[in-house]
Formats: structure tokens, sequence, C-alpha cells
């Protein structure tokens, strides 16, 4: 595809197309200073200025183009997607304002997977030029972040194991001279038990691991982003059926939603020491995959029960969080496409948060909503704790009664976290079963930019 850097340019007067804006109410008032050939036009095209219509209209020798949005002077990210998706390949201006937010949805709205076509299409791209500069590098890191998630996530399991995580946290310490630490075999068996034992079915191509990558100046504060990294999820002895394990290459989301953010932060030199970390394994079924009934060891020195296999992905989190609170954080993210049950309360748009620190989770929800990625706060209710109840150990992993699913892990993962940290928690689906303009069906981005505006809020940058 045409590099990010080409889709948005700094204006200097060259030759581009004029792009106009305009509401459904405020379309006819507009349309007055159109002469008839142009307002038949737009009649020919049905254009009414609802949100994402979009028209091309005559003008002299040339012509211009016109979208729908919600309020003109008020852009969202998505408000010149469809433009961008539609429109002829050139250069365009936009003509009355600022392009402001809609930078990111015009680069993301020509994202295209197509690794695996034999014949990729020569697709020439759509280019917006803007006298607001200081926006575009900001726009282009954003846009480079949400599309580094639907590459992982699109990609399948058998190119996007274990060790091709490990390639994409390699390549991002290389690029900003980070340290990496990746540790497997006995040693992982060692020091993150509940990563090993997950991953220990796998073959060796898709050997379990716990990799680690540490960036930035020692005495800022520590941050650990984490990301779950189950890259294929058969849901192990407890076999899922066919029509789940379908997507089952994308639950390596979080750790893609993981990598991302760090790339964002080290891109943008924040403030901070970063500690991201990622348990990738693979949930498979052999002769020596983990049973319901066994009971595990954690590295945090907890004992769990399994009662079932396929809540495998909180299990690694388990040791991973535990990692980070050996280091006295003073904030740790994670992600992680968690529970279905997250899904059927909120759907596939938002993800589910959680935090400990009223502070924390106000501050993502207002960065969320301001940004266009919003998520939903869920209660860490002490009052289901006892759901996690085992006759046998200190934690089961599965609540038997059905009930908030989506708390009871989140539950889980509190106990790993050292008390007095401050921790939050995506539940995200990493995957949008449905393409709206500027987010075309497939692996997705959501809760990431609320995460990285928040921590731009809170770190500075």
């Amino acid at each position: 595809m045409t590099d990010k850097h080409d889709l948005i340019q700094p204006d200097r007067g060259q030759p581009a197309t004029a792009l106009h804006l305009v509401s459904k109410d405020g379309f006819a008032d507009w349309a007055k200073r159109l002469n008839a050939g142009q307002r038949a036009a737009l009649a020919a095209q049905k254009f009414e200025g609802a949100g994402y219509e979009t028209a091309i209209v005559p003008d002299g020798d040339g012509w211009f183009a016109v979208g729908g949005v919600a309020n003109p002077a008020a852009l969202s990210s998505w408000c010149l997607a469809r433009l961008a998706e539609v429109l002829p390949a050139g250069t365009y201006r936009l003509e009355e304002d600022a392009p402001g937010p809609a930078l990111l949805g015009w680069v993301t709205a020509q994202y295209r997977f197509d690794r695996y076509r034999s014949e990729a299409p020569d697709e020439a791209p759509r280019v917006l030029v803007t006298k607001g500069v200081k926006a575009i590098a900001p726009a282009l890191a954003e846009a480079a972040a949400t599309e580094l998630v639907r590459d992982l996530v699109n990609t399948p399991a058998e190119d996007m194991g274990p060790a091709e995580l490990e390639a994409v946290a390699t390549a991002l310490a290389k690029a900003h001279r980070a340290e990496l630490h990746v540790t497997k075999g006995d040693l992982l068996e060692r020091d993150y038990p509940m990563v090993h034992m997950v991953g220990r079915a796998a073959g060796r191509a898709h050997a379990p691991r716990l990799i680690e990558l540490e960036w930035g100046d020692p005495a800022h504060p520590r941050v650990a982003v984490i990301g779950k990294g189950v890259c294929f999820d058969s849901g192990g002895l407890d076999i899922k059926p066919s029509s789940a394990m379908l997507l089952m290459k994308k639950d390596m989301g979080g750790a893609a939603h993981a990598l991302a953010l760090a790339q964002l932060i080290m891109q943008a030199a924040l403030p901070i020491r970063l500690h991201l970390l990622i348990p990738a394994v693979e949930n498979a079924i052999s002769g020596n995959a983990f049973r319901p009934g066994d009971v595990l060891r954690s590295r945090a020195g907890l004992s769990v029960e399994i009662g079932n296999t396929d809540a495998e992905g909180r299990l690694v989190l388990g040791d991973a969080l535990a990692r980070a609170g050996e280091l006295k954080p003073a904030l740790v993210i994670d992600f992680a496409t968690l529970t279905g049950a997250a899904r059927v309360a909120l759907g596939p748009d938002l993800p589910a948060m959680f935090a400990r620190n009223d502070s924390t989770a106000e501050a993502l929800l207002a960065a969320g909503t301001a940004c266009d990625d919003p998520c939903w706060r869920l209660p860490l209710w002490s009052g289901y704790r006892d759901y996690l109840k085992s006759d046998v150990a200190d934690l089961n992993n599965s609540p038997s009664n059905g009930f908030a699913g989506t708390i009871a892990a989140a539950l889980f993962l509190d106990r790993f976290v050292p008390d007095g940290v401050d921790w939050a928690h995506f539940d995200t689906f990493a995957w949008r079963p449905v393409a709206k303009p500027g987010r075309p069906k497939g692996g997705e981005a959501l809760g990431l930019r609320a995460a990285w505006h928040m921590l731009r809020g809170r770190f500075g940058g």
C-alpha cells in the first residue's frame, strides 16, 4: 500500500480539488450559492447533506466534492473517511475549515489488508493537504498504530504465532533503542508457570514465551502495558465449537493493542519508563495439554484450579501482571480479548474498561470520548469475588454460575496486581464485524487511542 506519509501533506498551495462539508440542516442555504446545473447534479446524486453522503459537482472545466456531516464546525475522526474511500485518486483540500481530528479517518479509510492476494490492487492514493501542519504527525502516528493492530489481528495464526509477536517487539526495540528480554523454555516453566502451562501443548514453532520490552529514562514514572497474546485459542480440552474458533486468530488482539500503544509512546518520546509485557502462547490440544481440574502454580504464589481450559487468557495475564507489579509501576494498563460476556453486554464497538482508581477511569472515559474511541466502565464489584472460590486452591479460573463473566474475569486479574497499584483493564473485541467509514471489517483497534490520549494527558508529551 501507499506510504501513509503520502496521504496527508502540508498545504503549500499545490493544485488540489476542493472538498466542501455541509450538514443536512445547512444544506439548503449552502446550495443557494450554487448554480442551477450544480444543484441539479446534487439532486441527481440524491445528496441532501446527511452523514456520510458524498457527491461530485461540476465546476467550470473541473469539479469539486461535497460530503455530508453532522456539524462542519466540529468534525469527528470519521467525517472525511467516506470521501477518502470513494473519491477518485488525487489531491484534495478542505475549503471551509481545518480537518482536525478527521485527518485520522482520511488515512485509515485507505487501509487495505492484501497480504494474501495474488493480485493486490495497485490503488493510487487520495492525498489531503492541510495548513494545520502540527496536526499531521500525531494523526499519522495514530493511524499507523491503528493499522498495526489491524495487520496483526488480520494475519492468520500460522503466520502470527508467539515467534512472530516476538519479531514485532524486536523490531520496535531496535527502532527505538529499547531493551528486549524474552523468557521461554525451562526458565518460562520456572518463572511464569501459568504462561508455560497454557502454551505447552503447542508445537515447537509456536512455543510459549514472555516478551518484555523496557524503554525510557528509569527516573521517569514506570508504566506497564500488557497485552494478552493468545495467538490461537482452540479452547484447549474444553474445546470450542468450530463456529467459535473461526475468529480465534484475533485472540492476540490484546498483544496487538499493547504493541501499538508502545509504538505511540516511544515515537512521541513520552517521559515515562515503559515496561511492555506480552505473554505469547497458543492454546492448543495435545497429549500434554493442561486439563480441567488441574491446579496451576502462578508467579504470584497463588494456586489456581482450572474450571475451564477455555478461560486461559486470564491465566497468562496473571503471571504478566504479577511480573509488572514487582517493579512498582505508577500505572498498569492491560488489553485483552478476554470474555464473550463483554460483547454480550456492550457489543463489538465498545470495550469494557475496569479501573481501580476513579480518577484513572474518568480520564480514560474522557479521553476516549474526545478522540472518538469510546469505552465503558464496568465495576470491580467485590461482591462477586466469591465466584472465584475453589474447594482445593486459592482461586478457580472460571466460575460455573454463568453470572457477570466479564466482571469475574477482571476480579481474577485483580488478584495478581499488588495492592495500591493503579491498574486499568480493557476487555476489547479487537474486531469489526461490519464495516463503517474509515473502519473496514476485520481487525480493529478499540481502546487503543483512549489509552494513548489518557497517557499523553497524564504524563505530557
